[in-house]
């Protein structure tokens, strides 16, 4: 069973314009997001699982973008937020360029294999140069989730 990431994102999940200046205020922006939607979710003990995963290595793949992810007990399934950062945030990523697009991904402490899975699929979306243009283009949280349908397709 290979879930598609527009099927694990909600596009309420999706912030346009990420205020963030910093790591931290990053991640707290894309777990707010989150947590719109799943109301029922723990900010903090969100944050702490990003923050300890960020520790290991920058979630920070290069070409402008991050994956920050972390796992963690008591939730139902994989959740996502996407976020788009206009004037780019450090995020301490492999070639040193600042980060623009994130997907940030929350999976049940006992996912291994879905969750590794959403990760391949995320980078091999985000891998094509023109699929990062036109998320960057994008008008807004409907544009942003109709490219990554149609990337998908």
């Amino acid at each position: 069973m290979s879930m598609k990431i527009s099927e694990l994102l909600n596009p309420q999940a999706i912030v346009v314009d990420l205020q963030a200046k910093d790591k931290n205020q990053a991640l707290a922006e894309l777990t707010d997001a989150l947590i719109a939607c799943e109301p029922s979710l723990n900010r903090n003990d969100v944050i702490e699982v990003l923050l300890e995963r960020e520790k290991l290595g920058s979630t920070g793949i290069g070409e402008g973008v991050a994956i920050p992810h972390g796992k963690l007990g008591g939730i139902p399934e994989l959740m996502l937020a996407f976020g788009r950062s206009r004037q780019g945030v450090n995020f301490e990523s492999m070639d040193g360029q600042p980060a623009h697009l994130f997907f940030l991904l929350i999976a049940p402490e006992e996912s291994v294999g879905v969750h590794l899975k959403t990760l391949a699929r995320i980078s091999k979306l985000l891998k094509d140069s023109s699929v990062r243009q036109k998320l960057l283009d994008a008008a807004d949280q409907k544009a942003i989730y109709q490219v990554i349908l149609d990337a998908e397709d």
